[in-house]
């Protein structure tokens, strides 16, 4: 999957050919990959496969995962001048993506991090890169939510608008999905959020709660259903997201380290 999506970006920028390559010969080059910006570095799953299909050597100063400071050397790279001038743009736009949605998620992580809570992301992702966006947020420590619809049931306010009976929804779902596939079921109230877990769902998702209302949920929770799993949700940011960890909630889940996310400053250099 990862080199499919590798040749298709290459195709994307390539097209029938660099005209460069038409009016110059091959020599030997070097480059080094420098940030001119502080961040996290994601994209080296990627950049190993780009290596291999085009032929050129990459050294690796920082790996995913690593912070990095302005004027840092992050790897470099050698091989033809031809492939190192033709994969420079597909290079930085993988590794400048993967890296700034990491970073972001990075200061998410780091705020939440000494209360036990995990910071999932979301389905909002651009069209045709979750895969790539969703490794990007791992590297940057926050946990994938789903991938797809065919991983979990999830019963949002649109979905609870078309079901008459939850009851009986609930026991005919758990005959009909995988043994393995979890339900969660969105409460956007204290009251739906008891409902829920009297109906028995596997993950609550506490939408738009506030502070107050989502600690009296953790509360209830931990008196009668202590296996529930509480996911908080909903315009939840860098400002808030501490107090939000601090109700004892599971998990947080945010679509803005991905859809927020300002890309970093990262450059290519020829020796």
């Amino acid at each position: 999957m990862i080199e499919q999506f590798i040749r298709d970006v290459l195709a994307e920028d390539i097209g029938r050919g660099d005209l460069y390559a038409r009016v110059s010969a091959h020599v030997a080059a070097s480059a080094k990959i420098i940030a001119k910006s502080d961040g996290v570095l994601a994209g080296e799953e990627y950049l190993r496969v780009l290596a291999s299909i085009q032929n050129f050597e990459i050294l690796w100063h920082k790996h995913d995962g690593e912070r990095f400071a302005k004027g840092e050397v992050l790897m470099e790279l050698s091989g033809d001048s031809h492939t190192l001038l033709r994969i420079e743009r597909t290079l930085l736009n993988m590794l400048l993506h993967a890296s700034s949605i990491a970073s972001l998620t990075r200061q998410y992580v780091d705020l939440i991090a000494p209360y036990g809570t995990r910071l999932l992301d979301t389905r909002k992702t651009r069209p045709l890169l979750r895969n790539f966006e969703k490794y990007a947020t791992r590297v940057g420590g926050a946990t994938n939510h789903r991938m797809g619809l065919d991983d979990a049931l999830m019963l949002k306010d649109t979905h609870l608008k078309t079901i008459e009976n939850l009851e009986s929804f609930m026991e005919d779902a758990r005959a009909k999905i995988p043994f393995t596939a979890k339900i969660e079921i969105e409460a956007e109230t204290i009251e739906m959020a008891k409902k829920a877990m009297e109906m028995g769902a596997d993950i609550v998702m506490c939408d738009n709660m506030s502070v107050q209302q989502l600690r009296a949920v953790v509360e209830y929770k931990w008196k009668h259903h202590s296996s529930v799993l509480l996911e908080a949700s909903g315009n939840i940011t860098l400002d808030t997201i501490e107090e939000y960890a601090k109700t004892g909630v599971d998990a947080i889940s945010s679509g803005a380290m991905i859809h927020q996310a300002k890309w970093i400053d990262l450059s290519m250099k020829m020796d």
